[in-house]
């Protein structure tokens, strides 16, 4: 099941938002059915006890002679009336229901001093009692039988309602009539009113979760990109109070970093220049040894040294260089990068690409191509550079034909100063820093570069940058 659920903080805050819309829908619409049933009950019973009432006192007020034209006159096909010696029906048996109650109270009130009680019932229509068959105990004074009328089919259910008047003279008379019992509980036009509230306050729910959880997106973009770029343009400080405070703390936080990196490198200069200066002199006293084999090995260990700390200077440099980014086409310099080594005497060849342009650090992906492409001169005899897109990423590899690396040492390779055993050589040469440069560039690219061993022989350098 919560495999189902969204995983995003948005997500989640609608699914809730549309869930307590749903339930509060459903509770008002149920409160709403109830009351309006409640409502129509009460209107339907009073208004027919008011025309009961009046009708009732106008026969009472009427000529004798007069009052066979008077009910025939106030029937219809909807409320039927007519004059008998005796009450329409027996009420002894449903004269309890409340309804009958009330309207008998109301119709007592109305008609005082008439010495009889009315004779009040309402009941279902379940065919034991309709008030629209002929009445007994006198003639029906309708015109035909009675129907609901088309304009009655759609408000709801009706219950049967027969009342009998005691007039002065002994004469009763009768009524018989629907009243209304509910409404329909959800009425087309309840529907469009519900689906149209729906319609808006999911739309404004949408928009008030998206503006409340993109300044948290653009928190974890800042967070990601800060992992590449330490010298990456601060957060904006917008949205609510909480996420106003989140992003003033990244920025402090990448002040601080930057303060630190910065702070390295000024650290890795001074020792550098420190160290430089004795290994000047240094090589100026070695200059002067008469053994000319101690003296040659007394140099390439000064030699050594000295490109060892360039190199230490050269990687904490490229960590914190703010080279501007630039949309470049990759293939071409990738092309570059192996014609100006194919002209320095390096064996390098590139497979034809097509353009493929993406934003970079032109200069420092470059350096990291070199070093990879160098590396695998030194280790492999010659290097194959070639670039392919996919849908996500663009890749490129620079192949050799040497031994590869055995698998364990795969990761190791990318920590600086480590080198594999067998190239600790002076033809091969290196301080172990340049496939640490490469990944750090690489990885400053938001992309990853990876070793792996080819089932033909050989070693696969791959950079993944993403599109």
């Amino acid at each position: 099941m919560t495999r189902l659920l969204p995983k995003s903080l948005f997500g989640q805050t609608l699914l809730v938002l549309l869930a307590g819309l749903i339930v509060s829908h459903g509770v008002g619409s149920w409160l709403y059915s109830a009351d309006r049933e409640q409502a129509v009950r009460a209107i339907g019973g009073f208004a027919a006890a008011q025309r009961i009432a009046a009708l009732t006192r106008l026969v009472q007020e009427a000529p004798p002679e007069w009052r066979e034209r008077i009910v025939a006159a106030m029937s219809d096909q909807t409320f039927r009336v007519s004059l008998a010696a005796r009450p329409a029906a027996d009420t002894s048996a449903l004269d309890d229901d409340d309804a009958a109650q009330v309207i008998k109270a109301f119709l007592i009130d109305q008609m005082p001093g008439s010495g009889q009680e009315p004779r009040v019932v309402v009941a279902a229509p379940d065919g034991s009692f309709d008030p629209y068959q002929p009445m007994p105990h006198g003639p029906m004074m309708g015109r035909g039988p009675m129907r609901y009328g088309p304009m009655m089919h759609g408000l709801g259910g009706f219950r049967n309602l027969r009342v009998s008047m005691p007039l002065p003279d002994g004469q009763w008379l009768s009524f018989a009539t629907g009243l209304p019992d509910t409404g329909p509980a959800f009425s087309r036009q309840f529907l469009v009113s519900m689906a149209a509230m729906a319609i808006i306050i999911l739309g404004v729910s949408i928009w008030v979760v998206r503006r409340v959880t993109s300044p948290l997106s653009a928190l974890a973009l800042a967070a990601e990109r800060l992992g590449r770029d330490v010298t990456a343009a601060p957060l904006a400080e917008t949205g609510t109070i909480e996420t106003r405070q989140a992003a003033r703390a990244f920025n402090d936080m990448q002040s601080r970093l930057r303060n630190l990196v910065e702070t390295r490198t000024r650290l890795l200069a001074a020792i550098s220049h420190d160290l430089r200066t004795p290994l000047t002199l240094l090589r100026l006293r070695a200059e002067n040894v008469e053994d000319r084999q101690e003296r040659d090995k007394m140099l390439t260990t000064i030699a050594e040294m000295d490109a060892m700390i360039g190199a230490t200077l050269a990687f904490a440099r490229d960590e914190t260089v703010g080279e501007p980014r630039r949309s470049m086409d990759l293939a071409a310099l990738l092309q570059s990068t192996v014609d100006d080594m194919a002209d320095a005497g390096v064996p390098v060849a590139m497979r034809p690409a097509d353009p493929i342009i993406h934003e970079c650090r032109p200069v420092a992906l470059k350096r990291a191509i070199t070093n990879l492409i160098d590396n695998a001169v030194k280790y492999g005899k010659t290097a194959h550079a070639a670039i392919d897109v996919g849908p996500k990423a663009i890749e490129i590899v620079v192949d050799d034909e040497g031994p590869g690396i055995p698998e364990p040492e795969l990761a190791r390779v990318f920590e600086p100063f480590y080198r594999v055993e067998e190239s600790r050589s002076r033809e091969t040469g290196g301080v172990g820093l340049g496939l640490a440069i490469a990944q750090s560039i690489v990885q400053s690219h938001g992309g990853d570069l990876v070793l792996r061993n080819r089932p033909s022989g050989g070693l696969r350098a791959s950079i993944t940058l993403p599109r």
